[in-house]
């Protein structure tokens, strides 16, 4: 039987899994077909992509980008921009599967209007789920939309479940690096650098969850995420560190067995069995030698050094608005320490009084969230500005 081509949409098309995505694209073009890109401020690198891929529809960040593509790429592929560009290249109508990889908050809208019209997602953006995943699981049952992982330790949660009964689970284990700061003492956290910050011991990712990894927000931000896409309690979802990220998570079963996914750090095999699920296909990625790494070591994360994890649990446990005003708080803070306006030890400090300030209300609809969201940014800064 000839197999059908799958069209794919990427959101964030010049980012670290766009670029993944786009090279497993690249591998089989006789099975996936990128109809279209949405991309931030690289138009260098999206011309690039044009150019090979040849997408229907392309969004870029502002009018003025737009109008400094328009004159540089094929008139049968359509140019648009903004927030109401990057959703109709989530909606396109001959797309089958959306890529979803834009950093952060913004990727909520584009990926919603995905799985309003129908088209599975290849989640990528954990942020989404973490501030709307009661909303985001509602609406793609709602929709018959399936919601496939896309990071390592949630892919590698999906293939651990697979043929599996969730009743039968006693706990997710997610597995974290430690990022470079796993050895680091306290008292040295005050000195702590952007440089040393962005230098990531295993993976190669941009520089906002490269920062999210060193303060192991990232985990935090995972452990919501896998709460609403296995539909798992918080307390059966636990943080092992393991900083040879060989092991990219693994479930315990109540018959006291552990399934673990394995396999080198590399973003192109999660991908890859998001666009071909339920099949498995080629990779081009280095097989796994376990005679080479001889020596897998575990440990329990130190919640009180890595305060940002210790938050994002104690999020993760109270509901409501909390979870929104907690990323919120987070991408403003990142944000300021990769343009040295504030200390690392300050990102946790900021999220903390931000969290202490907020009066939280249930969430009942996407305003509620947005609304959350736009005071904790505006909080958070004029905290900044309180503190420098």
């Amino acid at each position: 039987m000839v197999q059908s081509i799958k069209k794919i949409s990427i959101l964030g098309s010049t980012g670290s899994i766009g670029i993944s995505t786009l090279d497993i694209c690249r591998q089989h073009p006789d099975r996936f077909e990128v109809v279209g890109l949405a991309a931030g401020r690289n138009i260098d690198l999206l011309l690039q992509q044009i150019s090979e891929f040849k997408p229907k529809i392309v969004s870029i960040h502002s009018e003025e980008d737009y109008q400094n593509l328009s004159s540089k790429i094929p008139t049968t592929t359509e140019i648009v921009f903004g927030s109401s560009g990057t959703c109709a290249v989530a909606t396109l109508s001959e797309c089958d599967l959306v890529i979803s990889a834009i950093v952060g908050a913004a990727g909520l809208a584009p990926t919603l209007a995905a799985i309003e019209e129908g088209k599975d997602i290849g989640l990528a953006n954990k942020e989404s789920m973490v501030i709307a995943g009661e909303i985001m699981s509602e609406r793609a049952a709602k929709n018959n939309v399936k919601i496939l992982p896309v990071d390592s330790e949630h892919s590698a949660i999906f293939q651990c479940l697979n043929g599996e009964n969730v009743k039968d689970v006693n706990k997710i284990i997610l597995t974290a690096s430690g990022g470079p700061f796993l050895h680091t003492a306290p008292n040295e956290f005050e000195h702590i650098t952007k440089e040393q910050a962005l230098k990531h011991p295993n993976w190669d990712m941009g520089a906002k969850i490269t920062i999210d990894s060193a303060s192991m927000m990232n985990k935090g931000l995972e452990v919501m995420e896998a709460h609403w896409l296995f539909n798992m309690p918080i307390e059966k979802i636990d943080v092992v560190v393991h900083p040879q990220s060989i092991i990219h998570s693994m479930v315990e079963f109540v018959d006291a067995s552990v399934v673990a996914q394995l396999g080198e750090p590399d973003m192109r095999v999660p991908i890859a069995y998001a666009l071909s699920y339920p099949r498995r296909m080629t990779t081009q990625v280095t097989p796994l030698d376990l005679t080479k790494h001889r020596e897998l070591t575990f440990y329990k994360p130190d919640l009180e050094k890595f305060k940002c994890l210790k938050l994002a649990f104690q999020v993760a446990s109270k509901g409501k608005t909390y979870a929104p005003v907690l990323n919120a708080a987070n991408e403003v803070a990142v944000a300021a320490f990769l343009q040295d306006q504030i200390r690392f030890i300050q990102i946790p400090e900021l999220i903390d009084v931000c969290l202490q300030a907020h009066m939280p209300i249930s969430i009942d609809s996407i305003d509620t969230i947005l609304s959350a969201d736009s005071w904790a940014r505006k909080f958070v800064i004029t905290s900044i500005g309180n503190i420098s």
